[in-house]
């Protein structure tokens, strides 16, 4: 928090991460309201990583030849616009709108995160800052998830569906402010010369970016690890609205086991950010993913929200473990200029596994039931501790800035 820069973009991914949270419930919770149906809410999640699968790769090549700032500035300017869009759902008829913006914002965050995360060591060197910074930006969710969850639940229910909308809107407009005041970086080629040569270019950039991932162990283990489960997470993910609307009592419910994950996140992040530079980054990872897992198994045989709250706790605290050991693993053995095209098929690899799973998840409970699916992504996220924890090579120590 020294770093001035830093400030202004933890303060503007805060902002709008909040924003962002205050609908998490509100709009799978809309759409199974309107429609009745689990599939619909699957589709609703399932729609937001469409984009990220299709625009990853170029994403990331965005990332590392424009000026991330202004990416970062433009991506919120999008966003902000797309989720407008739900001001004009009125009803069932009007549910291919809720889609519709899901996608468009979608595409802005495609875009943001590559280029937010390959910024952050930019800013901060890739030394024992890089995993503070990480572990703060874990606070900040776990904060999101403490407050913007429940009360998007509580918000929904007495001011209205289109008053979230509204203040999600703000929070994006207010990042790209406060992305703009960041100091010029030279962290790209000039914009009118990508321009210019961006399709010619394209292919060899990311072949680059793939090239190195391909190459470098730690990266490979990585992605497979990730992406096998967050598979199951979206699976969970995709589930636990409906679960908690049938099961815990409505949405109001739901926004407060979301408050448990926050804080777990709040209680896991100091812990992280002490293991992180100090153990072996499989044995962490893969604990981190059983604890996972055993927390959704809790979860999921809970009947009531006293017997649920606990459980959130846990996975809030395992799971940003397993965010942040992964985050600052990638960007300390990958160089600065291609950790945007890195991260890119990263997020992509993550889209891709959302996708499969926000629709898995919800197919399988239609077949069977809300646990009997829960419990099949709990086993595929022990499988993936298991990878983890066989494959990942070690990478603790902090490099110099």
């Amino acid at each position: 928090m020294r770093v001035g820069d830093f400030r202004l973009l933890w303060a503007a991914r805060t902002v709008s991460v909040f924003g962002t949270w205050l609908l998490v419930v509100a709009v799978p919770a809309h759409v199974f309201h309107l429609t009745g149906s689990v599939m619909a809410a699957g589709a609703a999640l399932a729609a937001e990583f469409l984009p990220l699968v299709v625009l990853g790769p170029v994403a990331g090549v965005v990332a590392d030849r424009w000026d991330r700032r202004k990416v970062m500035v433009a991506a919120d300017v999008l966003r902000a616009g797309a989720v407008g869009l739900l001001l004009l759902v009125r009803g069932p008829g009007d549910l291919w709108l809720v889609y519709v913006a899901v996608v468009v914002e979608s595409t802005g965050t495609a875009v943001f995160r590559p280029a937010a995360q390959a910024h952050t060591p930019v800013v901060v060197g890739t030394g024992s800052a890089l995993s503070g910074a990480n572990a703060l930006n874990s606070v900040t969710d776990g904060v999101a998830r403490l407050v913007g969850a429940p009360l998007g639940g509580a918000l929904m229910g007495v001011l209205g569906f289109p008053a979230l909308v509204l203040a999600d809107v703000g929070s994006y407009l207010v990042s790209a402010v406060l992305l703009v005041l960041m100091s010029k970086r030279a962290t790209a080629r000039s914009t009118r010369a990508v321009t210019r040569r961006f399709a010619r270019e394209f292919a060899k950039e990311f072949a680059q970016g793939f090239a190195f991932l391909r190459a470098d162990r730690t990266t490979s283990a990585l992605l497979v690890v990730s992406t096998v489960f967050l598979a199951a997470n979206a699976s969970l993910s995709a589930l636990l609205v409906p679960f908690g609307i049938v099961t815990l009592g409505g949405s109001t419910a739901i926004g407060l086991v979301m408050s448990g994950l926050g804080v777990g996140f709040l209680l896991g992040a100091p812990l992280t950010r002490f293991l992180v530079d100090r153990a072996r980054t499989g044995p962490l990872l893969a604990g981190a993913l059983v604890v996972t897992a055993a927390g959704f198994v809790l979860l999921f045989s809970s009947r009531t929200l006293t017997a649920a709250a606990p459980s959130a706790v846990l996975i809030g605290l395992s799971g940003s473990a397993a965010l942040v050991v992964t985050q600052t693993a990638i960007q300390r053995v990958t160089p600065t200029d291609v950790l945007g095209r890195v991260s890119a098929v990263m997020f992509t690899g993550e889209a891709v596994a959302t996708f499969v799973g926000a629709l898995a998840g919800p197919a399988l409970a239609e077949l069977t039931s809300h646990r009997t699916a829960a419990y099949v992504a709990c086993a595929v996220t022990v499988a993936a501790a298991v990878r983890a924890a066989g494959s990942t090579p070690a990478v603790h120590q902090p490099f110099a800035r």
